[in-house]
């Protein structure tokens, strides 16, 4: 079975950057607060993703791209153009269909709502990690707001995510996930619209006819895997 990335669903410290380190606890808190806000109220939201592998011993790089769409309750769905292959959650069960290997894993959405959940209303950025620190473009006020978080509970697959959020909308635009081994999964959300009114049977998967079914007992396709 060909290894591959799902997801991040935080990003590139460019040049110019202002370091602001050990940021004061109202600024930090302020901050999170408007990113975990502006999730709350927001029912569902759709977006073009693109999304790179980058292995820390081989130097992979490996892509993908597609149109995700996320919806309260834990919903999500990254229809991959390339490669082809869809991740769907309906809240309870996660679908991780390979139609070229015949294939689809299934397994709890818990553990990814948890440590995801934010981005669809689910979870809390404060709540659930450890602001490492945050940065800011020092020059315009458009400029997006670059943060490294880490979950506060150990987590096998996520060792810290960096967060790129624009700071007009407090949408995050662009996510870096890094595990144990320094291996990272950057994703990139571009032409995000919200409150679309998705149904919540778009968030289920019917699993073809003769495809073989491969049921996880206690890691998700959230951690780490690669795209072809």
């Amino acid at each position: 079975m060909k290894k591959k990335s799902f997801l991040i669903s935080f990003s590139f410290f460019l040049s110019g950057l202002f370091f602001y380190g050990a940021a004061s606890g109202a600024t930090t808190q302020a901050v999170l607060t408007e990113i975990q806000d502006q999730y709350e109220k927001t029912s569902d939201f759709e977006a073009n993703f693109s999304q790179e592998y980058i292995g820390k011993v081989m130097r992979q790089s490996q892509k993908g791209e597609g149109k995700v769409y996320f919806k309260k309750k834990g919903m999500m769905r990254w229809d991959y153009k390339t490669p082809n292959q869809k991740l769907i959650s309906d809240g309870q069960t996660l679908w991780f269909y390979q139609p070229e290997e015949n294939q689809v894993l299934v397994s709890h959405a818990e553990k990814m709502i948890k440590e995801f959940g934010f981005l669809v209303g689910e979870g809390d950025l404060r709540r659930d990690f450890k602001l490492l620190n945050i940065n800011e473009f020092a020059s315009q006020k458009e400029d997006p707001i670059v943060m490294e978080i880490t979950p506060k509970e150990s987590h096998s697959a996520v060792s810290k995510l960096s967060l790129t959020v624009d700071k007009k909308t407090h949408f995050v635009i662009q996510v870096d996930v890094f595990d144990g081994l320094g291996n990272v999964t950057r994703t990139r959300f571009t032409d995000i619209k919200t409150n679309m009114n998705l149904s919540s049977s778009f968030f289920q998967f019917k699993v073809p006819p003769g495809t073989e079914i491969i049921r996880m007992q206690e890691s998700s396709p959230t951690g780490g895997k690669k795209p072809k």
